[in-house]
């Protein structure tokens, strides 16, 4: 087995195992693997092939506990954004903005962990957070925690939070592809190792939805604030 296989599998299968326990940052912890053997364009290709598969079985099993209101504000501002972040992951390489979101993203759990009062940003500022998301989607594959910020700040429910990010997710997938496609970096030959990797993450959402089912919200709480801060700081290094 070669190295660019083996970080491969290990990379899905990590992202993938905590995507199903808490609902995102499969690409923010795949990312990393995949680029020490692969550019950034195929990386993000073998992500949205994984997410493509897996948000279909996620949003039908979650479906019930989906906020429909918030993913239709999510999801028409994320199309926009979709389209112009893909344009710049094809012809532009704008290292800044990864490391600007980093610094946001920290400077947000820093925030939620020291204040003592809820604060709440106003609902029209979630189209902002869609557009935002599907931006860094379209160009990093790393749109998750702006869609997270968005989420908790609408839905308090975990549950209901956890669904929510998987359909957004799956549905910003969907929009991604047709861009990969027409820009040339989504190819056939990259199915075939998905086929090898397939076993691996399929383990890996079986061992992340029983890993799911036995912790509780205030441990699912302190998972995500904890990722959102590894993501941050793994953006502003990488």
């Amino acid at each position: 087995m070669n190295m660019m296989i083996l970080l491969l599998i290990i990379g899905i299968f990590i992202g993938f195992f905590i995507q199903t326990i808490i609902g995102f940052a499969g690409a923010l912890i795949s990312l990393p693997f995949l680029l020490f053997v692969m550019p950034l364009p195929e990386a993000i290709s073998y992500i949205t092939i994984f997410y493509a598969i897996s948000s279909p079985i996620h949003i039908y099993k979650e479906w019930e506990r989906i906020d429909k209101r918030l993913l239709k504000k999510l999801i028409l501002s994320s199309i926009i954004g979709v389209v112009i972040g893909g344009a710049v992951l094809l012809y532009s390489q704008p290292a800044v903005l990864k490391k600007a979101l980093g610094v946001f993203i920290i400077l947000f759990v820093i925030n939620k962990l020291k204040s003592k009062s809820d604060f709440k940003f106003s609902p029209k500022i979630e189209y902002v957070f869609g557009f935002l998301g599907g931006f860094f989607a379209g160009v990093f594959s790393t749109g998750g925690p702006l869609y997270v910020i968005a989420v908790k700040n609408a839905v308090i429910d975990l549950k209901t939070f956890r669904a929510t990010m998987f359909a957004i997710l799956g549905l910003v997938t969907l929009v991604r592809i047709p861009v990969l496609v027409f820009g040339g970096v989504l190819q056939f030959e990259q199915f075939y190792y998905v086929l090898l990797v397939l076993p691996f993450f399929i383990l890996a959402l079986f061992l992340g939805k029983k890993v799911y089912l036995r912790l509780n919200e205030a441990t699912l709480t302190k998972v995500v604030l904890g990722l959102l801060m590894i993501s941050g700081i793994m953006l502003l290094i990488k």
